[in-house]
């Protein structure tokens, strides 16, 4: 990385000592000859833009001696277009005017020659301002539609193997409450909860096909988003395709290994172009078969996208996407944590990983829906309010299935448990928040200023889970029940009549819960000079569980302050920054009964929230315009507060178990020549518990934590010219080092070997259609996934995909 940014920043210094180049500045007003900030000014042609100021001025240099065109832009102001010539010279615009227009709000699309299009540098989520990446104190990997599509993506699984530092523990299940996939980040465990930067649910998995990128914040986020969204690693944000200016879409097809058939379409339309009212809807169908010898999925979701501008002040927004799906969760071999291993790993353990140990007759409905309602309105020249309401509900229907190694059979029996499920999830979110970009002399401020309520209830009408068989991970199967004493040869078929008849006995679940979350925040991004900022923000938290709606006695709230500090300074301006940040994260700990019932009636103990702080620095690079972005950074999480029972008594319980992760993480997104896109990853973590009572977790690696060594790679070129234009190829891998399955000091440990993995495409590239190939795990490598689980992962699979635009 060292050698590779040295040669960069050298070929630069070349680039700039031969090219004749000039600038150009000027400053952009309204008709009122007032400033206007965050004005796009662009080169058009080129890579070359910038926006301007909170006092409206803007400058752009390094433009090559030439004619162009300036395209000045703005919600809500009609787009300038101004001819310039450069020729070794600085032209002086003085003052542009921009007057009102009638354009709807979306967002700004630069594209020149040499687009970097796997790198996105500003996003408004990140940050809840309209912050570029290289202006951000805070690291994020941005994963955008344009990689998916060249990976020829039909999973949110895949296409999380393009951030750098997240790995798959274990797929989505399915079942209620935490059917979604879990990942890991810094250290720690996430699920994808945010959907458009507020909460939003899946208990399957995410459909990529209404994806236009995810955005992976690294590090404790809580500060702007809470608690109920994000993890001490950090939080996955996916943003949904919205309506544009214009008519058009696409319909696509992708057949593949293990019966995979994807049919997806997508159309926008103005609905009235006088009222400014555009509309867009994706939708997909898909179906696919497990590669082992049962299992399925098959999904079916629309997603319908409004936007309607009523004036230049006031815009309107709705998003709703509706899915259902059904699907045999997947099985994964439970390893005991309580008990000693018979295994250490995959080789002793014997797995035949084509087994799925299930039937297509047991199955999981996952209906989920998702809407967003949005209201922005400009207040002023420097402020604007933006109104967002947002729903969720998911639901889980049929059988679920686990199966776990109690230790007490031999040569690794897992007994399977199952259990009817009929569980709801549903969530609402109402947030207020006021974004301002302003100047106090000479200081650029931009700001926001939120206030949020989230609220969540549950419900759950499941049956109890009752033994259903044993299995090796050779195939075996046997009656014999680990809970009972008597040896038992009953046969358990599976079949849903069979299931039926066991859980007929089971008790049946009435249980309801809820919470509630109360929040205020503030954000602040001072620009001291133009290349020296400081952000500082904070959070007031409030948590609000009623619990079980039956009961009072499992009430309680607390109450959190969440900071975050960050410095930024650009050495050369626009091309490399340094930054430095200070985040926090917490979790709600729930009261606990204490004292020892033999010296009377225990109490009720209650305790802080559990925290957690990252010290983090860095630096970004931006170069060559535009097209070599490199992120490298180091930090520090520091998780304290933890409560764990007192090692004096076990009717005690006590706050101060911590977790320490530390790491370093490198990304780089690059366009070396016309045509060819680069994308690479690494990352290195090293966590382990320092602080606990239980003697079999101490100073070791938490489980959660994953490898410590992760990488990823994708590379796409594509021919711009001649008579092979629009072919092109892309290669690239993932891996990651060996990690523990299990490891606890008395049950002694299970290793998952290390993995790489290597895929491919073909494709060609026309005006209006693409068709490509892609091949996964081309070299057909045997590797499994785990938390505290074993999950064989899918072997080689070949895809091919026609998609046609118009």
């Amino acid at each position: 990385m060292k050698l590779l940014l040295s040669f960069s920043l050298s070929l630069l210094l070349s680039f700039q000592s031969f090219a004749q180049t000039g600038k150009v500045r000027g400053t952009v007003l309204d008709n009122t000859k007032t400033g206007l900030p965050g004005v796009s000014v662009v080169v058009k042609n080129t890579s070359l833009g910038t926006t301007t100021d909170h006092t409206g001025a803007f400058e752009i240099s390094g433009i090559t001696d030439g004619v162009y065109v300036l395209s000045v832009s703005s919600i809500g102001f009609k787009t300038k277009e101004i001819p310039l010539t450069i020729s070794q010279n600085e032209v002086d615009l003085e003052t542009v005017i921009l007057y009102a227009g009638d354009e709807i709000l979306r967002e700004v699309v630069v594209e020149g020659e040499r687009e970097n299009k796997f790198s996105r540098s500003k996003t408004a989520y990140v940050s809840k301002l309209p912050l570029k990446d290289f202006e951000n104190t805070q690291v994020y990997s941005t994963i955008t539609n344009y990689l998916l599509k060249s990976q020829i993506v039909t999973n949110f699984d895949d296409a999380l193997k393009n951030a750098t530092g997240v790995e798959n523990l274990w797929t989505s299940t399915g079942r209620g409450g935490d059917g979604a996939g879990y990942f890991s980040l810094r250290g720690f465990s996430v699920q994808p909860k945010l959907v458009n930067g507020l909460p939003g649910l899946t208990n399957g998995t995410i459909n990529p096909a209404n994806i236009e990128r995810i955005e992976v914040l690294k590090g404790p986020s809580a500060t702007l988003f809470g608690n109920a969204v994000s993890s001490y690693g950090g939080l996955i944000n996916v943003v949904t395709k919205k309506p544009y200016v214009g008519t058009g879409g696409e319909l696509s097809f992708t057949t593949g290994s293990f019966g995979l058939n994807q049919i997806t379409g997508d159309f926008n339309t103005a609905l009235s172009k006088e009222k400014n009212l555009y509309f867009r809807l994706n939708t997909s169908y898909a179906t696919e078969r497990s590669f082992q010898d049962a299992g399925f999925r098959r999904s079916f979701f629309v997603a319908p996208s409004l936007s309607y501008k009523v004036n230049n002040n006031l815009s309107f927004s709705f998003y709703g996407e509706i899915t259902q799906a059904e699907q045999t969760n997947p099985m994964f071999l439970f390893l005991n944590r309580s008990a000693p291993q018979h295994s250490r790993n995959i080789r002793d353990l014997g797995y035949n990983y084509k087994l799925s140990f299930t039937s297509n007759d047991l199955t999981l409905q996952n209906p989920t829906q998702n809407y967003r309602v949005e209201m922005d309105y400009k207040l002023s020249d420097t402020w604007q309010s933006q109104t967002l309401v947002s729903k969720s509900a998911t639901s889980t229907k049929g059988y679920y299935t686990y199966l776990f190694d109690f230790g007490v059979l031999e040569n690794d029996t897992f007994s399977r448990f199952l259990n009817k499920q009929n569980e709801y999830t549903g969530t609402s979110d109402i947030q207020q928040n006021f974004i301002g970009d302003f100047g106090i002399g000479t200081l650029r401020n931009r700001v926001v200023l939120g206030l949020d309520y989230f609220s969540a209830i549950s419900t759950s009408n499941g049956t109890g889970y009752a033994f259903y068989g044993n299995v090796t991970p050779q195939g075996g199967v046997s009656g014999d029940n680990p809970l009972t004493e008597k040896v038992e040869t009953t046969e358990y078929p599976l079949s849903t009549a069979g299931v039926d008849a066991v859980l007929a006995s089971q008790p049946v679940s009435n249980a309801k819960s809820k919470y509630g979350i109360y929040s205020a925040y503030a954000s602040d991004v001072l620009n001291l000079t133009r290349t020296l900022s400081v952000m500082v923000g904070l959070r007031l938290d409030h948590f609000d569980n009623a619990g079980s709606v039956i009961t009072s006695d499992d009430n309680y709230n607390q109450t959190t302050l969440s900071p975050k500090f960050g410095i930024l300074y650009q050495p050369v301006a626009d091309k490399v920054s340094v930054f430095a940040n200070y985040q926090n994260g917490f979790t709600n700990v729930a009261p606990a009964l204490v004292g020892n019932p033999e010296d009377g009636p225990q109490t009720i103990k209650t305790f802080r929230p559990e925290q957690a702080n990252q010290i983090e620095f860095g630096i970004k690079t931006n170069i060559i315009k535009n097209t070599l972005n490199a992120t490298i950074s180091y930090y520090d999480i520091r998780v304290s507060n933890q409560v764990i029972t007192d090692p004096a008594s076990p009717f005690n319980k006590i706050q101060g178990g911590e977790v320490y992760s530390k790491g370093l993480e490198v990304e780089l997104n690059a366009n070396p020549v016309n045509g060819l896109n680069i994308r690479a990853g690494y990352s290195n973590n090293d966590s382990k518990i320092t602080k606990s009572d239980n003697n079999d977790i101490l100073n070791t690696r938490p489980l959660e934590a994953g490898s410590k060594h992760t990488y990823n790679a994708w590379a796409n070129y594509e021919v711009s010219s001649g008579k092979l234009r629009g072919f092109g190829l892309g290669v690239g891998m993932n891996g990651a080092s060996e990690r523990y399955a299990i490891n606890y000091a008395s049950t002694g440990n299970f290793m998952l070997p290390a993995y790489t993995v290597a895929n491919a495409s073909l494709f060609f590239q026309a005006e209006h259609y693409r068709i490509g190939l892609k091949l996964n795990n081309a070299f057909n490598k045997e590797y499994f996934k785990g938390w505290s689980t074993i999950a064989p992962q899918t072997p080689r699979a070949l895809l091919a995909n026609f998609t046609y635009t118009f």
